[in-house]
């Protein structure tokens, strides 16, 4: 078992109609329905929903106001307290907008996801090379996953929810283009067998993933945990490795999705050369929408020797 590749299932089975998931069923259904509205019904029922969540989701609402003081002291109080309404706006919307992504045509996807940039994705294939995106946390990162896999043979990996019927869902969108969806105990062996396979994956660095085998390095105003691996996996795999953003237009009701150029190997030769350049791209990444980023994860969890813990 130990050497068996570990990817999810999204078959479905009997098992996914007990009594215990219909609650499950239930918001499932809800989000299939807004899925299937036009963004210019949904978006505005998203920012009205966004205020009763500012409400009652205290505590992410608390992890968030610490990376956002930690990351960016610039910021006055009111202009924190403005990003995470925003944040929050930005997190309704497009989990209310996510099933579409399994329910309409790819020409609907492409119209949604405009895409800019792939052809120094197309021209590193040519070569031979499969690819590495690099893209932190951000809300519309599915939608950049499956805007990908419309054009090559993609892979992801994902932590497994505890609710199966959820868990079955979101990995069924997630493989909706015919990817494969790793369990994350399948480790770096599966994405390097799936590099030498010619499948390309999304890689997101900003994951605070612990002390063990991670490289501090600064990160906006603050020190960050950073795990150094990308490198390591690209030259295994003879992969180029390309950062990637993606923001929500609200006025236009389409996202912007930009294949930035491939990072130079020589950048990260070291694990401390890496970690500075995963940080420069997740911060890059950030600062062209940092309404959209998941600043309730807890990234910034692993402190350097003597310092206090955040949250």
């Amino acid at each position: 078992m130990a050497r068996q590749q570990k990817h999810f299932d999204t078959r479905f089975n009997a098992g996914l109609l007990h009594p215990r998931y219909w609650g499950t069923w239930l918001v499932i259904l809800i989000l299939s329905l807004f899925g299937i509205l036009p963004a210019f019904i949904r978006d505005p029922m998203s920012r009205v929903l966004a205020k009763l969540v500012m409400r009652i989701a205290t505590k992410p609402i608390s992890i968030a106001r610490i990376n956002i003081s930690q990351c960016l002291p610039e910021l006055t109080p009111d202009e924190v307290d403005s990003l995470i309404r925003d944040n929050v706006e930005a997190f309704i919307l497009i989990l209310l907008s996510q099933a579409e992504m399994l329910f309409r045509s790819n020409d609907h996807i492409k119209r949604r996801v405009q895409l800019q940039g792939f052809e120094n994705v197309t021209q590193a294939r040519a070569a031979g090379h499969p690819i590495i995106f690099i893209m932190p946390h951000v809300w519309p990162m599915e939608y950049a996953g499956l805007r990908v896999n419309i054009e090559i043979p993609m892979v992801t990996m994902a932590k497994a929810h505890r609710n199966g019927l959820f868990n079955w869902f979101s990995n069924r969108l997630r493989s909706s283009q015919g990817g494969r969806v790793y369990m994350r105990e399948a480790g770096i062996r599966a994405l390097l067998s799936e590099l030498k396979k010619d499948n390309s994956f999304f890689y997101l660095p900003d994951e605070d993933l612990g002390p063990e085998q991670s490289v501090f390095a600064p990160f906006f105003g603050t020190t960050k945990a950073t795990l150094p691996v990308v490198g390591r996996l690209a030259k295994a795999g003879n992969a180029k490795v390309f950062p990637v953003k993606i923001g929500y237009d609200k006025k236009a009701m389409v996202f912007h999705t930009t294949i930035l150029p491939a990072l130079d190997p020589d950048s990260m030769v070291t694990k401390e050369d890496e970690s500075l350049v995963l940080n420069q791209i997740v911060e890059q990444v950030i600062k062209a929408y940092p309404e959209q980023y998941m600043w309730f994860l807890k990234i910034l969890k692993t402190r350097p020797p003597g310092e206090a813990e955040l949250y």
